[in-house]
């Protein structure tokens, strides 16, 4: 397979970087944001072990308390 070399800022080697999974080659992240990837299930799980879940069940833990203590300010429950 033929090769390019290409030059791109910072700031877009470090976006490139950060969707790099870390499996994949910088040339896979590209076809895959660009839509060479047709393996839709292929993402699935992605996030299974990032914490993004942990994080989002907390942040709903916050805001259920946050409604409660407002809901008791407001009608004395």
């Amino acid at each position: 397979m033929a090769t390019k070399t290409i030059t791109v800022t910072e700031e877009a080697y470090e976006r490139l970087r950060e969707m790099k999974r870390e499996d994949e080659s910088f040339t896979d992240v590209l076809l895959r944001m660009t839509g060479g990837e047709q393996d839709i299930m292929k993402g699935f799980g992605a996030w299974k072990d990032s914490g993004l879940r942990e994080e989002v069940e907390a942040a709903r833990d916050d805001l259920d308390e946050d409604f409660r203590e407002r809901q008791d300010e407001l009608f004395g429950h």
